[in-house]
């Protein structure tokens, strides 16, 4: 076996991997950012609301650095023998779907939604409604994670796809990176 293969990751995985990382977080931030925007700039100025964009993508920026190597850890939990590429399309795939399922529910209670009648009712009146809820969210969370996993293993078409796919998203977050600098030029400005 070559040398290579030993290795979980080269510098160009693990750069792959970053980018893969900072962009459902850069996403978020930025779609949060403009849905204040206008109201900042309304109860202050303009020069406000950048300010307020810039701080919320340099946190992004530093939970990507943060996460990112959890990431990585994660990955090494893949077998060696499955493979550079698919362990690169399962780990990045796994981000992006626990990501989506971090801002859902933060879409929750930003959205003020709440739980449908019927549901309430039942919750309140069993004896354990905090499992029911668990249950719940275990029957939804497990095959979003699992079913990618079982997918990208089984075929390799797929696991093209989705590196393919990965790897599209990482030259648009090479763009977020690039504002992460703009926004930190911007705070440094604003505060000197």
């Amino acid at each position: 076996m070559p040398r290579e293969e030993k290795k979980y990751y080269s510098k160009q995985d693990s750069w792959f991997l970053f980018l893969v990382c900072a962009f459902p977080l850069h996403l978020w931030a930025l779609l949060l950012s403009f849905r204040d925007i206008s109201w900042v700039a309304e109860r202050t100025n303009f020069w406000d609301a950048i300010g307020v964009v810039s701080y919320g993508l340099i946190f992004a920026f530093l939970e990507s650095l943060f996460l990112f190597p959890l990431a990585l850890l994660g990955g090494m939990l893949i077998p060696l023998r499955w493979g550079r590429n698919k362990r690169l399309a399962i780990t990045g795939t796994l981000f992006i779907v626990l990501a989506i399922w971090a801002m859902t529910s933060q879409l929750y209670t930003l959205q003020n939604w709440n739980i449908p009648g019927a549901i309430s009712v039942f919750l309140a009146s069993s004896a354990h409604p905090l499992r029911y809820i668990y249950a719940i969210t275990l029957a939804f969370v497990v095959p979003s994670v699992v079913l990618p996993i079982l997918m990208i293993y089984k075929s390799e078409r797929i696991s093209s796809i989705m590196l393919d796919l990965i790897d599209r998203i990482s030259l648009l977050t090479l763009f977020y990176l690039l504002l992460d600098l703009a926004a930190l030029i911007t705070i440094l400005a604003r505060n000197i």
